[in-house]
This record gives C-alpha cells, structure tokens and sequence, in this order.
C-alpha cells in the first residue's frame, strides 16, 4: 500500500543526490511537502546552497522554477503581476508574475516589507491569487521554499504567526559534516564546472507516482489513541510556561498528516508516536512562540519540542 511513497522518497532522494550532497533528511521532509501540498520555510545561513536545492526539487517535479529576491522596496505587484496596456488589443493585458509557477523560492522572505509578505498568503493556502476581482488559479502542484537567515536582524521583516502557520515544515540547514563538504568541494571545485550545471543530470519524476503516494498516504490508519496523544502535544504546547504561542489546530493537523507520510515511508500500515516524534521539530518549532524571559534564558523553539516529545506519555 505504501510502496508508492517508498518510490517516490526513494526517486526524489536519487534525484536530488544528484545535484546536491547530503540530502536524506531533506528529502523526507520534502516528500512529506508535496504528498499533503504543504509549504516549505528553509531556515539556515547563506552559502549553503538553498536554491539549488529548490531548482533541483523543480527540475524533478518537471515543472516551471521562479525565484524572488526579498528586499524591502519588492511590492505585491511585483511577484502576483500586473496589467499592462497592449496596443494592438487596445486593452489591458494581465502579465503574470513568478508566483504562477510549480516551484517559487522565496528567498530571504523576512526581507520583504509585510504588504509583500501577505500577498504570499492567498497563494499559499488557497492556491490562488486575486487580481482586480478576478480569482487565478496557481498550478495544481504549486509548493513554495522561502528561505529566511536566522543570524540576521537588521533590514529584516520578522515573519508573522500567521504567515508562519502557513509553512507546514521548517528545514533547518546546518553546515554540512566534513566529508559532505569535502565532496562538494571535489565535484563542484573546478573553475569551470558550476554547481548549477549538474541541474542537467536532473530526471523528472512521473506525477502519477505523486498522485499514487498521495492515495496511499490516505489508506494509512490513524487510531484514536494516536489522535489523542498528538492533541496532548498540542495542549502541552498551549500550557508550556516558556511558550507565549503554542501549536495551532492546523498545526496539529499537518503534525498528523506528516506522520501519516513518515509511517508511509517506512512501508508502515499504521501511524505510531514515533512517526509523529520523527516529523515534530519539522511541524513545531517554527510555530511556537517563546517568552520574553525564555528567549533571555537561551531557550530554543527546538530544545522546548524536545521538552515536549519527552514530558508527554506516549499511548500504548
């Protein structure tokens, strides 16, 4: 039932292993992303090949890549479109913006002022964008990467908890082990050899096999007991006493969703608390919100999930 996931994690791995090093983790995140046509916040510092990774992800889906430059003079206009006048026609024509593509990278997304932000908004959850009164639709499989620095504040736009609660995971990318580093250093080291060259070697992925993984993710069982313990995480996230935002109800839906494509990638007929354990820094940490005196304390998003996962029976 679950072969289809298993195929389609273990193509895209092979796909992205091709281009960039290192990609096991990211890829299960991302298989868990266009199963349940979830968004994607890439958080980690410059450098470490963030858009390659989103070209590579596009050139596997075999669909159309924009990428967006966040700064904070870039208006909604500017990634949803505008009209234009066409002489010929002797009317306004509507000029699509890099918002109507498959993949869209989002790049420094804290960058961009707040207008330009909520314009992502729509898009994001209703796959759509309005135009004058005129409702657009985005491509079926549309799924945005929007990267943000961690170690930079100055010139930045911090991310509302709404437009958070938007992106289904956060990636975190560290820097890379020795040996990954000394391989990408090998293969893309030469003066003429650019890392963006090996886009080339990129196979599309058959959209039928998504198609098939997404039916299955459904048929994978999800018991009452399950169910109870991801709303205790929730609750214990709404009562922490370092947290002033704890996990929302949508963020406990992708919590379950995840785990369901997780159980599914293990070739697994049921959900257990470990696949929830195994995708739950990827749902909360980039949704919960400390307090003043826990962000003071050295307190991380990511120490308090793990706080979390460890203080909250598991159902047997």
């Amino acid at each position: 039932m679950s072969n289809s996931i298993q195929q389609l994690r273990a193509r895209l791995a092979h796909e992205l292993g091709r281009v960039v090093v290192g990609v096991e983790s990211s890829a299960d995140a991302l298989v868990i992303a266009l199963i349940a046509r979830g968004h994607v916040l890439v958080q980690g510092v410059p450098g470490l090949g963030k858009t390659l990774f989103a070209k590579a992800l596009a050139r596997a889906l075999g669909g159309e890549f924009k990428r967006i430059q966040g700064t904070a003079d870039l208006m909604p206009s500017d990634i949803i479109g505008v009209h234009v006048f066409d002489e010929a026609a002797r009317n306004f024509a509507f000029r699509p913006g890099p918002l109507f593509a498959d993949v869209v990278l989002m790049d420094e997304i804290n960058r961009a002022g707040p207008k330009t932000q909520s314009a992502l908004l729509e898009a994001m959850e209703e796959r759509q964008v309005s135009v004058e009164r005129t409702v657009l639709p985005l491509p079926a499989d549309f799924i945005v990467l929007a990267t943000q620095n961690p170690r930079e504040f100055e010139g930045t736009f911090p991310l509302p908890e709404s437009q958070l609660d938007r992106f289904m995971l956060r990636l975190d990318m560290a820097y890379p082990e020795r040996a990954a580093e000394s391989e990408i250093l090998a293969r893309y080291g030469g003066v003429l050899a650019p890392a963006h060259a090996a886009l080339d070697a990129v196979t599309r992925i058959d959209r039928a096999l998504l198609a098939q993984a997404r039916a299955a993710a459904e048929q994978i069982h999800v018991s009452a007991a399950l169910s109870a313990y991801v709303l205790d995480l929730a609750a214990a996230t709404r009562e922490h006493p370092h947290l002033a935002l704890g996990l929302s109800t949508r963020g406990a839906l992708a919590l379950v969703k995840a785990a369901r494509i997780v159980a599914g990638v293990r070739a697994g007929d049921f959900v257990t608390p470990d696949d929830v354990k195994q995708v739950a820094a990827w749902i909360l940490a980039h949704r919960l919100v400390l307090t003043p005196e826990a962000s003071l304390e050295g307190a991380t998003d990511a120490q308090i999930v793990q706080s979390l996962l460890a203080s909250t029976p598991v159902p047997r």
